[in-house]
């Protein structure tokens, strides 16, 4: 079996994944900063314009595993390319949308392809790379993910300067088209010959959007009853969900991933990491305003955070295909609970300084901490559940940033988001999947059985 692909064809197949993932990161994000103007020239509530960002967060983590079991069987890159497409027709609909209900049905669309695309990208990208050089791709993918991310409110901002809001979304167009020409670089690997779970498909996506859907309805306000009625229903299929896919051959939700100590630290430490950068993230610009800085000024106070993950994350992938990720990933969340504890106790009236080069410093923790993290769940599964692995990787990474957001919500309607609370709770969750990451150099717990060793060549160097 060829050991990722030639060059040249592995650095285009590498262009069109990355132009992929930023159109859905991008597109996803970008319109945040047109929420205000989008609620105005359609007439709703800016209460009701914000389901515009919710509908397209939990249909997507409602989506992600099932479409990586999709993709298992009827094949990653045409998952991948299927989902693109839908996501680009989406887009361009976007762009037509005068009414808010027509708006959130597109926008469930662009979720519906957004699923395809990012449910698969891991297992792809274990495709195109040597096995050798796995910890390297999957920092890059981060730093993709990472500064799409970043820079999607700035395009937004940009676009809004010169251009109504319709032309919001359709900013991300040209990466899609990209993608799609570049995308016979892609890799196809042979699907596999198992049936689709579709009772557990449904039954995942209930779990997930009832939990979230659940929370969300909590923290903004509504009936405490309903909410948490909802939430317990989403708990009890949630129950039932697991019981079932422990006797499923090929789980929906990677129950035989799970089992295995190594990878359940990984995507718990995941989620908890996760939880944690986005809780700073999303809180720092109500302190900051609370403060008194303008818009501008805490954008830039929070840049550092992605410029020196960019630089971080590659860095830290390139070193996990020769140093244990346990380490790297405990020395990364030591780093970032100093910095959370240092932002958190920061000076009262701060400078950009100040600010400044503790986002840098928490960012370079984080950017060690979460592509060795990645590297060690894609490449210990299976190659032939490496979409299911991919798929985790990603549900994990929406549902911390989903938690983390919805913490926030919850802590500013108590009062204690403009403060020092939420870098503090970060801290503590820092430390809990710093925990997570050191106890993973355990031989017992890093090293498989025998019998998985067997099933997978390059275990032991990926098993780190």
């Amino acid at each position: 079996m060829m050991d990722g692909l030639p060059t040249p064809r592995r650095y285009v197949a590498i262009g069109a994944m990355s132009f992929g993932s930023a159109l859905v990161i991008i597109d996803g994000g970008v319109a945040n900063v047109a929420l205000p103007t989008i609620a105005r020239d359609l007439d709703v509530a800016q209460s009701s314009i914000v389901s515009v960002v919710t509908v397209y967060q939990v249909m997507l983590v409602m989506l992600l595993l099932p479409f990586a079991g999709l993709g298992e069987r009827i094949g990653l890159k045409r998952t991948y390319q299927a989902g693109l497409a839908i996501f680009t027709i989406a887009t361009v609909l976007c762009f037509f949308a005068r009414s808010l209900p027509f708006l959130l049905i597109v926008r469930a669309a662009q979720a519906l392809g957004a699923a395809g695309v990012l449910s698969v990208s891991s297992a792809l990208i274990r495709q195109i790379y040597p096995a050798s050089q796995l910890g390297r791709g999957l920092g890059i993918n981060s730093v993709v993910v990472t500064s799409s991310a970043a820079i999607a409110p700035t395009i937004g901002g940009l676009v809004l300067a010169v251009a109504p809001w319709p032309w919001v979304f359709a900013s991300a167009v040209p990466f899609a088209l990209i993608s799609l020409l570049l995308g016979r670089a892609i890799p196809n690997p042979k699907p596999s010959l198992t049936t689709f779970d579709v009772p557990g498909a449904i039954l995942c996506a209930a779990m997930f959007g009832l939990i979230i859907g659940g929370l969300e309805s909590a923290v903004h306000g509504d009936s405490p009853v309903i909410s948490a009625a909802i939430v317990i229903v989403g708990i009890v299929v949630g129950i039932y969900f697991v019981r079932r896919e422990r006797g499923e051959a090929n789980p929906i939700l990677p129950i035989d991933l799970l089992s295995r100590p190594v990878l359940a630290l990984s995507a718990f430490g995941g989620f908890v990491a996760f939880t944690a950068s986005m809780t700073l993230l999303v809180s720092t610009p109500f302190r900051l305003q609370a403060m008194g800085w303008s818009a501008a000024a805490i954008g830039a106070a929070i840049a550092p955070w992605p410029l020196t993950n960019m630089v971080v994350a590659p860095l830290s992938g390139f070193l996990s295909d020769r140093i244990p990720a346990g380490l790297l990933g405990g020395i990364g969340m030591t780093v970032s609970i100093a910095a959370l504890l240092l932002i958190g106790f920061m000076p009262a009236e701060p400078t950009y300084f100040d600010i400044a080069w503790r986002m840098a410093l928490c960012g370079s923790g984080f950017g060690m901490f979460l592509p060795p993290n990645a590297r060690l769940i894609v490449g210990s599964a299976p190659r032939e559940r490496a979409a299911a692995a991919g798929g985790l990787v990603s549900t994990v990474r929406l549902a911390g940033q989903t938690s983390g957001a919805t913490l926030v919500a919850a802590l500013l309607s108590f009062g204690l988001g403009t403060g020092m609370t939420p870098a503090l709770i970060a801290a503590g969750l820092a430390l809990i999947a710093g925990l997570c990451s050191i106890a993973r150099l355990r031989p017992s717990i890093r090293n498989p059985p025998a019998e998985e060793a067997e099933t997978e060549v390059t275990t032991t160097q990926v098993s780190r």
